[in-house]
């Protein structure tokens, strides 16, 4: 559970870059999100290998 909780967190802290990047179009913002979705991947793997 503590590994979901890393996932909410981390989604939690990258939304006001997102609406930077979409709403005022900060490419920086932008690298900010991408690098973020990435450990979001990352994390998402290691729960799915732990589910099966």
């Amino acid at each position: 559970m503590e590994k979901f909780s890393k996932v909410k967190a981390a989604v939690a802290a990258i939304e006001a870059d997102v609406e930077k990047f979409y709403n005022a179009g900060n490419a920086a913002a932008g690298t900010r999100v991408r690098k973020a979705m990435q450990d979001l991947k990352v994390l998402a793997q290691e729960i799915r290998a732990e589910v099966t």
